[in-house]
């Protein structure tokens, strides 16, 4: 997206392109009334556009979408990828300047769409109409000064025949990660396709679709159904480093791979559990090596980090020469069990054998399987062009101790790794945009990125609640698609989210036209509480954490996290003037603050995870006292009572339903962990009289915000300092859990929140930073500086033992410890 391109130039809401797709794949009519609802093929397209000009103007506005995906290339070189991830009615499209592409004379516009056919981690397919929806789909337009060029019946276009030319079965490639795997064979490409002078008189003319349907009007320009009035993109152009190999091991093995599974990520881990020695290694491309016959060779290439964006490589091999692509995190030991996910395959041309894989990958390590032909093979390069959200300099942060800053450095890189066109769980499993993951992420790009359209914009894409009120757990994608069981209290981080935009932003357009989603959350829970005004036997998945924790029941787990939703949504109506929304919420506030005290134990000083038949039940997670606190359900006096207990490390242990430890003793009934997931075994493995389970990384930062609003943010420095264990062996990422999941899981970031929040102290003191919190708890450290975004601009402090210093653009309050609290005018200011 080219931010110098104004909107104005388009035309408001019509289009002047058309709906266009390729001649080969007819388009039937479906039933009139009921949609052609009937899951397609993937399928390809290859689009061109031939034009003629005088002069090159000053700049030609130009905007595109695509279903489902697309790359635009002008005269030969890439211009933009997209679009970004949407539900289908709310389709976006790019925009951007094609002037720096073009020349006096002959000039070509060419497209690639891919359409994915069916629902991937994030894309989900519409629901068409008789002719629109059901196929892939493109559509155009550039301002060309003194005429428009549009996508019509004019263009040249054919199918893309090198896209799974080997049969390859997309219904199977659908594995648990939901990530899309490619084949292509070089050997029926286009080659030159988007290039100038490439010779398209043997292709046809693209087909323009109308529309079919009641009310459709015979017209094939946006707006049209299934996707509505098409949405400009409101985020930046994704952008990264080149990353290159760091070492590689190959290996030469004469024996025949077993292909029975087609999926080339699977044949790698076949090929890696078969053979276990240890190869030939070197540090540096090319590589050239010798497949034997009926043999293959495997080269495990290592990239040092975790790195995520689009692969690239280039190969010398005979035509035919099969290479198989799996990608991974850890060398590969055994199976996982989700299986092997977003691989890719490519089959040698014979000549300039250079491909960059469409869908974007996450790994550290990539097996690469050659085979087929025997003979000598090149990999003259392989390298990631990372695509991940960019962050807009200014903001900072560094203290005395290294470990710290280290840990907020591999915050901020698990962030970017899982900032794609939208929030994501990790880029290496399923690139999902999970609604309460990202409640995480937008915390730490409002205190580290300055650009902080991608934190709102995941408000808006998660807006997206079921019949019921209630969000699903992941959005524009499959798991929305399919409309299935949801996580409850994922759309309460969501909630956690608006009150985040309340906050920093101060914008009431955009909070007031989020609360009645919030609202509906809010009421979906109703029908669950209690006469005492607690909940009981929430239906669907109630995950809250990974960490062993009691959901079910009566909860005071869940309990609380549904009552910080009704304060925050209170604290909202009341700043917006909506005083019956706010007394609905308090009211209700008030009902489970008397219930909530059944939980409270006060032998040990902190609330119980569940009552079950009316009797308090032993086991003790922090995050019920935790989440007691900063819903505000717990009395004030009890708060430093609780944080001291939950955070005792001689009482802590790490336990989890989904991940146990190696060295736990399991129950024989725990063993098999989807017996765990589906239903509900859950027997303690810890001593529940005197052992508390410790949050796991994702929900530490709620146990963080407890310790903070208890005026002990002093101790967070220490607390954070359990994220050292994620960066060991090369890996410069904070992982999913405490010793399992992924590494590089940007849910676990909260270090990076925490360090700015309460270590430095910098929060709004009014909605919007009208005024400015500077409130700093260094703890053991000796100093701690920074410079923190906000709507007017960069504050920034630097604090140790005896002196501070502030330069703000806005005015500030310095809450300092056993000193009353300071008003200062916005500008320069050292205090001692």
């Amino acid at each position: 997206m080219d931010p110098t391109i104004s909107l104005q130039r388009f035309p408001e809401i019509r289009w002047h392109g058309h709906w266009i797709w390729i001649p080969e794949q007819k388009i039937v009519p479906a039933g009139m009334f009921t949609g052609n609802m009937d899951t397609q093929d993937e399928s390809h397209g290859l689009f061109r556009k031939t034009f003629d000009l005088a002069q090159v103007p000053d700049s030609v506005p130009a905007r595109l979408t695509a279903d489902s995906r697309y790359v635009l290339y002008v005269n030969g070189q890439e211009v933009f990828r997209g679009p970004i991830r949407s539900q289908p009615r709310r389709m976006r499209y790019d925009y951007f300047d094609l002037a720096p592409y073009l020349q006096p004379g002959k000039n070509v516009v060419a497209v690639y769409v891919k359409f994915l056919g069916i629902a991937k981690s994030y894309w989900m397919p519409a629901v068409a109409n008789s002719t629109l929806g059901s196929t892939g789909v493109l559509v155009f337009e550039a301002d060309l000064g003194d005429r428009w060029l549009v996508s019509d019946d004019s263009w040249s276009a054919r199918r893309g025949d090198a896209w799974l030319a080997d049969g390859y079965d997309t219904d199977a490639n659908h594995i648990a990660g939901g990530v899309p795997t490619e084949s292509f064979d070089a050997r029926k490409r286009q080659g030159g396709w988007h290039e100038l002078n490439f010779d398209d008189a043997d292709w046809g003319k693209a087909q323009v679709i109308v529309p079919l349907h009641i009310g459709g009007r015979g017209r094939s320009q946006p707006p049209t159904d299934p996707y509505g009035p098409l949405l400009p993109r409101p985020i930046a152009k994704l952008a990264g480093d080149r990353c290159d190999v760091a070492a590689a091991t190959v290996e030469s093995i004469a024996d025949a791979l077993d292909c029975s599974a087609n999926n080339p990520a699977e044949r790698t881990v076949t090929s890696a559990l078969m053979h276990t020695g240890a190869g030939q290694s070197s540090a540096t491309l090319p590589l050239t090596v010798t497949i034997p016959a009926g043999g293959y060779v495997r080269l495990v290439l290592d990239m040092g980090r975790i790195v995520g964006g689009l692969v690239n490589f280039s190969v010398d091999a005979p035509a035919g020469t099969v290479f198989d692509f799996g990608y991974f995190e850890e060398p590969v030991v055994e199976r996982s069990m989700f299986g092997a996910h977003g691989g890719n395959r490519y089959i040698a041309y014979g000549a300039d054998d250079s491909h960059t894989v469409f869908d974007p990958k996450g790994f550290r390590y990539a097996i690469i399987l050659a085979h087929g032909v025997s003979g000598e093979v090149t990999l003259r390069d392989f390298h990631v062009q990372e695509s991940h959200y960019p962050w807009s300099s200014g903001a900072a942060f560094e203290c005395s101790d290294a470990d710290l800053n280290a840990i907020y450095k591999a915050g901020i890189r698990t962030v970017a790794l899982n900032s794609w066109d939208a929030f994501m769980d990790c880029p290496t499993r399923e690139q999902r945009a999970w609604v309460g993951d990202a409640v995480v992420h937008q915390m730490v790009h409002l205190v580290t990125n300055t650009d902080w359209r991608l934190a709102w914009h995941y408000l808006e894409l998660s807006n997206s609640p079921r019949s019921d009120g209630i969000l699903p757990m992941s959005v524009a994608g499959d798991v929305e698609d399919r409309g299935g069981v949801t996580i409850p209290d994922w759309s309460l981080h969501w909630v956690h989210g608006v009150h985040n935009l309340y906050r920093f932003t101060g914008d009431r357009a955009l909070v007031k036209s989020y609360m009645p989603t919030i609202e509906r959350v809010l009421r979906w829970y109703l029908p669950y509480v209690t006469e005492s005004g607690v909940l009981q036997d929430l239906v669907e998945w109630n995950l809250i954490d990974w960490s062993s924790l009691y959901s079910s029941d009566r909860s005071a787990i869940t309990t609380a996290s549904w009552a910080r939703g009704l304060r925050e949504f209170a604290e909202m109506a009341a700043w917006l003037g909506e005083r019956a929304s706010q007394s609905w919420a308090e009211e209700l506030f008030a009902k489970v603050k008397d219930g909530f005290e059944v939980f409270w134990d006060e032998e040990r000083g902190t609330y119980v995870d569940y009552v079950k038949d009316g009797v308090q039940q032993r086991p003790v997670n922090q995050l019920a006292g935790a989440l007691a606190i900063v819903s505000g359900l717990a009395p004030t006096e009890r708060w430093p009572r609780i944080i001291e207990t939950i955070t005792d490390a001689d009482r802590l242990v790490v336990r989890s339903w989904a991940h146990p430890q190696k060295d736990e003793d399991v129950p024989a009934a725990m063993r098999n962990h989807m017996d765990v997931m589906l239903r509900g075994v859950l027997i303690p493995n810890w001593d529940v009289e005197n052992q508390i389970v410790i949050a796991e990384p994702f929900m530490s930062y709620v146990v963080h915000d407890a310790v903070a609003l208890s005026g002990m943010s002093e101790r967070l420095p220490e607390l954070c300092r359990r994220w050292r264990q994620f960066l060991t062996d090369g890996y410069d990422t904070i992982g999913e859990n405490w010793g399992a999941g992924t590494h590089v899981h940007g849910w676990s970031a909260t270090p990076v929140k925490d360090l700015i929040f309460y270590t430095l102290g910098i929060t709004p003191a009014e909605p919007g930073y009208g005024v400015a919190r500077i409130a700093p708890r260094l703890g053991d450290l000796s100093w701690a500086k920074g410079s923190v975004p906000t709507p007017h601009g960069l504050i920034h402090v630097s604090v140790d033992e005896n002196s501070i210093s502030i330069e703000s653009p806005v005015p500030v309050v310095v809450d300092l410890p056993e000193r009353p609290l300071l008003h200062l005018a916005a500008g320069s200011h050292r205090l001692t």
